[in-house]
């Protein structure tokens, strides 16, 4: 699963790989089941893709409370513009798609 990308040394790749493994644990040990799933699924599928920018917009997402993320994410209710990024919107996207990364 290690891949180095150009520039990167082996010891910056296991630094991104470990910080990717922590990242799916605390996707899929949010609190609630229906966060683990959904924000776990969205790491998992893209959890060899995603990069330092990305992970930080990750982080911010999961700062979110759990029962709010739900209902965004369902469609339930609409996601308040000072709650909304572009790695939210992924999100949405990915679980509106049934789970489909891109």
């Amino acid at each position: 699963m290690r891949a180095y990308v150009t520039g990167m040394t082996p010891d910056d790749s296991t630094a991104l790989e470990h910080r990717r493994r922590r990242l799916l644990f605390r996707a899929t040990h949010r609190g609630t089941k229906e966060c683990d799933l959904m924000i776990g699924g969205f790491v998992a599928a893209r959890m060899t893709t995603l990069g330092h920018a990305e992970m930080d917009a990750l982080e911010a997402v999961m700062e979110l409370q759990d029962t709010d993320l739900t209902d965004w994410l369902t469609g339930r209710v609409p996601i308040p513009p000072e709650a909304d990024s572009p790695m939210l919107r992924e999100i949405l996207a990915f679980v509106a798609g049934g789970g489909t990364h891109r």
